[in-house]
């Protein structure tokens, strides 16, 4: 609640961009999701549910793969437990940033208008649309997305957890017409 004062404070001088999500709000239960996140219902007929190497956590050619994103639900056969949390995480992303998904959740999506772009669909890989930081079992200081090379640190009850990290862009507001930009990221 302190903090969702002071981003609404800091956003209002023009230098800082509002994010989408509010602070303490469920975007995913997943006990409320039954059907889609523990069935898997309708999304094991998805054709990126159906085709191998497509929507996949990693790669099957660098022999890194961790999951694949379809069917997102919440269980995966994965051997590696640090492996599996973040597919996981990267799956229940993936629906909350999208709108008119079948699945029961809040989408964490903002609109764009003058001077404000927001983040769009989350996808794997891809740093431009979000980035992952371990909270636990280790706080890292760093994001990255998913899969990540290095030590994965095994959680003693399989208790991972990750914060997303979106981009978004704006510029302040002087009165005037924003024309455009150029990007060259």
């Amino acid at each position: 609640p302190g903090v969702e004062v002071f981003n609404q404070f800091v956003s209002s001088s023009g230098y800082f961009c509002e994010g989408a999500g509010t602070a303490f709000m469920p975007y995913l239960l997943s006990t409320l999701d039954t059907l889609a996140w523990r069935y898997n219902v309708p999304e094991m007929v998805y054709p990126e549910a159906l085709i191998p190497g497509r929507r996949e956590v990693g790669a099957r050619t660098t022999l890194n793969l961790w999951g694949n994103v379809y069917p997102r639900g919440g269980f995966l056969h994965q051997a590696d437990d640090h492996k599996a949390g973040a597919v996981v995480a990267q799956r229940a992303g993936d629906v909350v940033t999208r709108r008119g998904q079948i699945h029961v959740y809040q989408p964490l999506l903002a609109n764009s208008r003058p001077g404000y772009w927001p983040a769009g669909a989350l996808m794997e890989g891809d740093a431009s649309t979000g980035k992952w930081q371990e909270l636990t079992p280790v706080l890292s200081s760093s994001c990255t997305v998913f899969p990540r090379g290095g030590f994965l640190t095994q959680a003693q009850q399989g208790d991972y957890a990750w914060a997303l990290w979106r981009p978004y862009a704006c510029c302040e507001r002087r009165g005037q017409v924003f024309l455009g930009s150029v990007d060259f990221q």
